[in-house]
């Protein structure tokens, strides 16, 4: 790894620029041959043991060597990746990611590093920042059938002891799975039961299901508006951090499987911290939408949704 850089990444990098796809237009003019080489790769490239490497996704990695904040960027390139990064997040939910990257990392660009897939400005490309509890991607559509540009990861151990209490003080995430409970609360006794799945599976297991009748849980289908309701509130929350266009392409890619009328929710009943009924674990799942939330020991969070369930993931 390439040793870290004394010198703080600004907040913003001087003029921003107009969203985060001209911000990576602008990175790779200001790149040298010695970094493309270590960063740049093609669009299709396929790593020799992870596969197509600009669609792989696991909870804590580093796609290339170079920390965003060592001494391998200038001042200027470090401020462009900071720029690019809070442009893929909503501004409502900045301060709080930054919170999980400081207890997570230490901040940001300390153990975040970067690639870039196809050349910018020219055909498809796709950026991808990479590190602990938070893989992100920006890829200005070129990625098809997919939101977010692929498989997206997030997640927040704040004590840093990987055994949070059922409560989930200081975690910012947790607010998610406070929706996802009052969904179970609205449910009567027999759709309590037909929700509750007794073992959880695989946190990574995202990928989308050949036959939907296996997706497991309640169907939404068959809850009352309120419920579907609260279902819909649920997704809200869900893309809520994310900026205002990929939130519209998840809205775009659940219409075309059908609607939220095609998911299903399950909570798994045993990862449930202090059997208290309030569910650490539990999923939203359609037809080509998995958004897995792992509350136990602490949050990973796997979000792998696209318009069709031919879309194979790379784990």
């Amino acid at each position: 790894m390439v040793a870290a850089s004394a010198m703080p990444i600004p907040l913003f990098a001087g003029n921003r620029l107009a969203g985060p796809e001209t911000s990576v237009k602008a990175l790779y003019k200001t790149l040298s041959e010695k970094q493309r080489q270590a960063i740049c790769f093609d669009w299709n490239y396929q790593d020799p043991k992870l596969g197509l490497l600009r669609s792989r996704i696991s909870g804590n990695w580093s796609i290339t060597d170079a920390s965003v904040n060592s001494d391998f960027y200038s001042n200027q390139q470090q401020g462009i990746i900071r720029d690019i990064f809070t442009g893929l997040i909503s501004p409502d939910w900045l301060a709080k990611v930054d919170q999980q990257l400081d207890d997570d990392c230490g901040g940001f660009g300390h153990e975040q590093s970067i690639a870039i897939f196809g050349k910018p400005g020219d055909g498809d490309f796709e950026f991808v920042i990479a590190g602990r509890h938070l893989t992100l991607r920006c890829d200005g559509n070129s990625a098809e059938h997919v939101a977010f540009g692929g498989p997206i990861f997030y997640g927040h151990d704040p004590h840093g002891d990987f055994n949070e209490s059922k409560d989930h003080p200081g975690n910012v995430y947790w607010e998610q799975a406070l929706v996802a409970n009052r969904v179970y609360q609205s449910l009567d006794k027999d759709q309590r039961a037909q929700a509750r799945i007794a073992k959880a599976p695989p946190e990574n297991r995202v990928g989308f299901q050949d036959d939907a009748k296996q997706i497991s849980g309640v169907s939404v289908a068959d809850l009352n508006p309120e419920q579907q309701k609260g279902v819909q509130d649920l997704l809200g929350s869900l893309i809520e951090p994310f900026r205002k266009s990929d939130q519209d392409e998840v809205t775009q890619c659940v219409n075309t499987q059908g609607g939220l009328e095609q998911f299903k929710m399950s909570y798994f009943v045993n990862k449930d911290i202090g059997n208290d009924r309030v569910w650490d674990v539990w999923r939203l799942e359609g037809p080509s939408f998995v958004w897995h939330f792992r509350g136990a020991p602490h949050v990973h969070v796997w979000v792998n949704v696209a318009d069709s369930s031919t879309v194979k993931l790379n784990s």
